[in-house]
C-alpha cells in the first residue's frame, strides 16, 4: 500500500477520533445519551451514566487523535506502524465487546455498529500493510514503467 494512501487512512481516524474524543471529554452526559447521532442511543444501551468512564473514553480517544495526527504529519512506514498497533490494541477488544453485547439494539443500529466498530478494526489494520516504495520519476516528470 502507497505511503500516501496510508496518509489518508490515519487522517481519516485522526477525524474520527477527534469527534468522539472532544464529545465525550467536554460533553460526557451529551455523548452518553446521544451517540453517535441524536435519536441513537449505542452508549446509554449499555448501562447507567458514569462521567469517569466516559471522559477516560475521551480521554483515550484525544491519545487515539495524537498519535493519528502524527502520522498523518509524519508520513513514515513505522508512525503508520506504530498508529495502526495502538488502534489495534484498543479496537480488536472493543469490537468483539460490542458484537457480543448488540441484543438491545434495532437491526439498523446493530448493521451500523458492525460496520463502524469494524470498519476501524480494517482501517487500523491497513497501516500495518508493507509501504509501497514511490514510484520512481524519470527526467520527463513520468513514472518509469
Amino acid at each position: 500500500m502507497k505511503l500516501r494512501t496510508k496518509r489518508l487512512l490515519a487522517a481519516v481516524m485522526a477525524v474520527v477520533a477527534a469527534g468522539i474524543g472532544v464529545w465525550a471529554q467536554f460533553a460526557p452526559h451529551s455523548f452518553y445519551t446521544s451517540f453517535p447521532l441524536p435519536g441513537r442511543h449505542w452508549v446509554s444501551a449499555l448501562g447507567p451514566y458514569n462521567e469517569h468512564m466516559t471522559r477516560d473514553t475521551g480521554g483515550l480517544f484525544l491519545s487515539m487523535l495524537l498519535v493519528s495526527t502524527w502520522a498523518t504529519a509524519r508520513p513514515r512506514t513505522e508512525t503508520m506502524r506504530l498508529a495502526g498497533a495502538a488502534w489495534l490494541v484498543f479496537s480488536i477488544p472493543h469490537f468483539v465487546f460490542h458484537m457480543l453485547h448488540l441484543d438491545m439494539y434495532d437491526t439498523v443500529d446493530k448493521i451500523a455498529n458492525i460496520i463502524a466498530l469494524g470498519g476501524m478494526v480494517v482501517l487500523a489494520a491497513l497501516l500495518l500493510l508493507p509501504t509501497r516504495p514511490a514510484m520512481p520519476v524519470s527526467v520527463n516528470g513520468e513514472g518509469k514503467t
